[in-house]
Formats: C-alpha cells, sequence, structure tokens
C-alpha cells in the first residue's frame, strides 16, 4: 500500500509505518504553508495515486472522493474531522481515523497563560514598560494590580480532553473545579458537575470547550452571560460559532462580564466586524494559537501510528474509527 502524508508527523513515526506501507510520500501541509481545497487535493491523489491519505487541514469532500476512488482509509490529525466530509466517507466505505487530545496539553497550558496573562496585567504592564511610562512618580505596584487564581471557582462548558487537562493544571493554582457536560461524568470527588445555567451564575471563571455542531451554535446566549457573577470571565479557546457574538458585545458593552478572552473568532483571518470586540480593554484575543506547538506533532503523529496499526494490522475498528458506527450500519444494509 503506499501513504500520502499531508500532515506535519515525526520522521520516527514515518519509519514505523514502514511496516505497512510500501511506499510513503511525506508533503505536509507546513512544507509551503498552504493547505489543498478540493481541485488541488484531486490533483495531488491523482498524482501520487495513495491508497490511504492523512490530512491536517485539507479539503476532503464528495467531490474529492467521486474524482479519486482508491483511498482505504483517511486519518485526520485533528480531533475532530471538520475538514472531512465524513458522511461522503462512510457513503464510499472510507474509514476516518482522527487524534482526539492531541493538542490538549497545548491549549491546557495556553488557557491558563491566558488567566494569568489577562488577570496579572502582564501585556498592558509590559507595553507600559516598553513606552517608557514607567518614570519617577509612578507606581507600577498599585496601578497594574491584578487578581490571584488561587480560590477561583472555574466553570467548564464541556470537559473533553481539554477541559480536563486544564482542570489538572488549575487545581494545582488552589481553584474549584467545576463542569457541565451531559455526556461526561468524572469520578474525581474535587470535581463537581453542574447544570448550564448554575455554571454560569457560580463561576468566577468560565472556559468554554463545545464543539462546532449544530446543537451548541449560539449556544452561549444573552440569557447564560447575563447571569454570571460580578467580574466573571469568559474565555473560549474552543469554536467561535458556539457564542453568540452579538450577545457577547451586548454584555461587555454594559459591563455586566468583567472580561472576555477569546483565541477563536467567527472568521479567520478576521473581518473588521470581527475585531469589533477589540476596542473594548477587557477583551484579550490571541489568532486561533492555542494548539499551536510543536509537541503537537509528536502527540499526533503517535496516535495516528497507533491507530493505523490498530485497524491494518489488528483489525480493530471500535474505539480506532472516526465512523466506526455509521460504516458497520452501511455494512449492514
Amino acid at each position: 500500500m503506499k501513504l500520502f502524508i499531508r500532515a506535519p508527523f515525526t520522521s520516527e513515526k514515518i519509519e514505523e509505518l514502514r511496516e505497512l506501507f510500501t511506499e510513503i510520500v511525506y508533503e505536509p501541509w507546513t512544507k509551503n504553508g498552504q493547505r489543498y481545497y478540493e481541485d488541488d487535493m484531486i490533483e495531488a491523489l491523482r498524482q501520487h495515486q495513495p491508497d490511504v491519505l492523512i490530512t491536517e487541514l485539507d479539503k476532503v469532500t464528495d467531490k474529492v472522493l467521486r474524482n479519486y476512488k482508491n483511498l482505504k482509509a483517511v486519518g485526520d490529525c485533528r480531533a475532530v474531522p471538520a475538514n472531512i466530509e465524513v458522511d461522503a466517507c462512510t457513503k464510499n466505505g472510507i474509514p476516518v481515523i482522527c487524534t482526539p487530545g492531541r493538542n490538549a496539553q497545548a491549549v491546557a497550558e495556553m488557557l491558563v497563560g491566558l488567566l494569568l496573562s489577562y488577570m496579572r496585567n502582564i501585556i498592558p504592564s509590559v507595553n507600559w514598560v516598553k513606552k517608557k511610562k514607567w518614570v519617577e512618580g509612578t507606581t507600577p505596584y498599585h496601578l497594574w494590580m491584578g487578581n490571584e487564581l488561587s480560590g477561583k471557582t472555574i466553570g467548564f462548558v464541556g470537559f473533553g480532553a481539554v477541559g480536563q487537562a486544564a482542570a489538572r493544571i488549575l487545581e494545582a493554582f488552589g481553584c474549584k473545579i467545576t463542569y457541565y457536560d451531559p455526556f461526561v461524568k468524572i469520578e474525581n470527588s474535587n470535581y463537581e458537575k453542574k447544570e448550564l445555567a448554575d455554571l454560569f451564575g457560580s463561576s468566577d471563571i468560565i472556559s468554554l470547550h463545545l464543539p462546532s455542531i449544530p446543537e451548541t451554535e449560539k449556544m452561549i446566549d444573552l440569557n447564560l452571560m447575563k447571569s454570571v457573577k460580578k467580574n466573571a470571565i469568559l474565555i473560549n479557546t474552543a469554536r467561535s460559532s458556539v457564542i453568540d457574538m452579538e450577545a457577547l458585545e451586548t454584555v461587555i458593552k454594559d459591563g455586566v462580564i468583567s472580561g472576555v478572552i477569546l483565541d477563536v473568532l467567527d472568521n479567520e483571518p478576521p473581518s473588521d466586524e470581527d475585531l469589533r470586540l477589540i476596542k473594548y480593554e477587557n477583551v484579550l484575543i490571541t489568532p486561533h494559537i492555542c494548539g499551536a506547538t510543536y509537541e503537537v506533532t509528536d502527540h499526533q503523529s503517535t496516535i495516528m501510528t497507533e491507530r493505523l496499526k490498530k485497524y491494518f494490522q489488528e483489525g480493530l475498528k471500535e474505539g480506532v474509527l472516526y465512523n466506526y458506527r455509521d460504516l458497520g450500519e452501511r455494512d449492514e444494509k
């Protein structure tokens, strides 16, 4: 079999995959910084003629699969295959393999870093020094006084791999951990499960970790955001679509919410409309980089390699294939 790798991958794991594949073509999107859209993807597949594709950003759609019919599996180095039309893969009997948790630690660490940066006024105080405003008679100790994480209640909306990784770090700061997630039950007496409205009304910091699916679109609405505690901070490192952004601006403008930290926006790169929140001093925006660490390549390479071997060498499907259940239903028909 021939493997075409379009995602960043470690040389160690490429060598390990030679147990499965007689030929491997490694052309990661990071080589020129460009993802393949449909036509480019079709052209690349026709050129290399792979049996298996590993991607991260490239579009794999029904059109792609209609124009290249030799794929036996698609690997996507993401927790959820947002760039893959999974239904089209299933329709064509193609298994989809993902890498859940690959960037959990990266996002969790930066989430904590963003909270510290915001709560301790790190960015504005650094800029204050750079602009030579630290002069005789100023009192930076009082001017840039902030708040500690210790003793704060953190409410996680969605408590999967990222939320749990962040919770472990924040526990060490002395934070109280609460979470809302109908699909997760944590056997940890230090973590308290709450209903969504209760979590919003009782948390000092609310951290969003929801997938972008129809059920979560604008799930964080005006009523929820108006119910927050005084001095509450909202942080979103998941997907922008889960927040009603107009409602968010309303609660910021009205002083209902103390602070907002966003790593995701509706459009990336952002339009002027997306950046309307940046004018508020209590809003911190970063350019969707919470999961951007070199170590993520190590993690996704390991997870993907293990899952490909389990599928092709051991024939395992459940817990390995993203579309396992739908593929099974297709085979039964």
